[in-house]
Formats: structure tokens, sequence, C-alpha cells
């Protein structure tokens, strides 16, 4: 069996649940949800009540035009369609103290605002093949675990984990507080990259191409991280310069 067929036979796993009742009873089984779309205009007590365990349970809801939802099924979805996650998304608060208790030295790769399929899938089998413990990932504007996602990782996703939490500066500060050096790549960078020490627990911090890391995310930096550039582009894809990055780390510490 090829690569290729042992991850599409793993994606199988992923699907969709129809309608308002049955999407509460997934959210409160556990089920891996990757988001819920819902009709823009829904109301109604289910749809309130569903909105509210979402809420509840921090399940990404997005409202979409109820012709998206027709797209998928034309089954009776009452205005609620939930997309499981094609891999269980973990939390940081269940992953940091393991590794610690393990006596590692963690690294942690942030993608804060990257949307790029193609590029979060880059990544992952760039950290996987690296041994970094987890991605992180914010419940907003961002990438998901899609099937795309899994199949440009070469099945990465399915052998790192991926911290889906509220927002990155929330995972940023956390990290933190629990001994973690927060190194951000930026072009505004006052640090060559080969120049910070990267063998202590760190979370390498990587943003979207087109806006960069956010300001507030910055600003919880402890360095701000710069990887030359000599020709005449001024900037790397974020999943080059993601292994860049991560590389160094691996060099560092195989010294």
């Amino acid at each position: 069996m090829t690569q290729n067929n042992v991850i599409n036979q793993k994606m199988e796993k992923s699907d969709y649940i129809f309608g308002l009742r049955a999407i509460i009873e997934a959210i409160e089984a556990g089920k891996d949800i990757d988001k819920i779309l819902v009709k823009k205009d829904i109301n109604g007590d289910l749809a309130r009540e569903l909105l509210a365990k979402a809420k509840e349970y921090g399940v990404l809801v997005r409202r979409v035009p109820v012709e998206k939802l027709n797209r998928i099924t034309m089954k009776n979805h009452q205005g609620a369609v939930a997309v499981l996650a094609a891999v269980p998304y973990m939390r940081l608060e269940n992953i940091v103290p393991t590794l610690y208790e393990e006596g590692r030295t963690p690294m942690m790769i942030v993608l804060d605002g990257v949307t790029d399929i193609r590029n979060f899938g880059a990544i992952a089998r760039t950290a996987c093949c690296a041994g970094a413990n987890a991605v992180v990932i914010p419940s907003r504007n961002s990438v998901s675990i899609t099937a795309d996602a899994v199949k440009t990782s070469a099945g990465a996703l399915f052998h790192i984990p991926v911290c889906r939490e509220n927002t990155t500066l929330e995972a940023v500060r956390y990290l933190k507080l629990n001994g973690y050096k927060i190194v951000a790549a930026t072009e505004k960078g006052a640090v060559d990259y080969t120049r910070i020490d990267y063998t202590v627990p760190v979370a390498i911090v990587m943003g979207a191409e087109e806006t960069g890391i956010s300001s507030e995310v910055l600003i919880e930096a402890d360095d701000l991280a710069a990887i030359p550039m000599r020709g005449a582009i001024s900037s790397l894809n974020v999943s080059v310069a993601a292994g860049v990055m991560i590389y160094e780390a691996v060099r560092q510490r195989n010294l």
C-alpha cells in the first residue's frame, strides 16, 4: 500500500454531522469537531442551545449562506453542519506538564494567522521530522486540520500534536509562564536567528506571509529573530522560513 493510500484510508474518519440536536449531542460526547457551519439567519430555541453549547466547549462557529450547507449535503441539516476534525486537537495544558515530567527540552512551533493549508502541512512535516513537540494554532483566522492539510504534510499531522488554543496571544503567554523562551521570526528582528539560544525550552513563532506576527504577540517575544536576506527578493515563504528556524534549533541541540 502506498503512502497516499494509507493517508486516504485514515482520512475516511473525517466526516460531517448534520442537524441541530445531533451536533449538540456530538459536542457533549466530546467529538473532535473542527468547526460548525450554521446558516446566517438561523434562529429558534434549539439553534440558540447549539450556539451556547459551542461557546461553552470552545467550538468554532462560522455563519454561512444556506447554499454552502446545501452543497455539503441535501439531507435535512436544519441549518447546521459540523465538520469533524481529521485528527484530534490537543491542548497545551495537557502537553506542557508531561514534557517536563519526561525530562525533555521541548520545542513548540506557533503559527500566528497562517491560513494557507499547503504552508501548514509543510511546516507540520518539517516540525515532525525535526522532533518538535507540537504545532500550535489559534481557533480563528487560522488553518485547521483538513484532509488537504494532512496530505500536504505527507501524513505528519497523524504524528505530531496540534494544539488549538483560543488565541495566539493566550498560547504564547501560557508557554512563557511555563518557562519557554518565545522566539518570533520577523523582518523587524534585530538579532540574527543563529545568535539566539534554542537549547532551552523554546516556542518558535511564525506569522502569515502577508501580515507577519501580530504586534501584541511580538511584544511578548523574548527574541525577535531575523533571517538575513541577500538577494533581490526580501522575504521567504513561511514554510521555508520555519524550516530554517527549526533546523537551527536542531543544529544547536546536536552540538
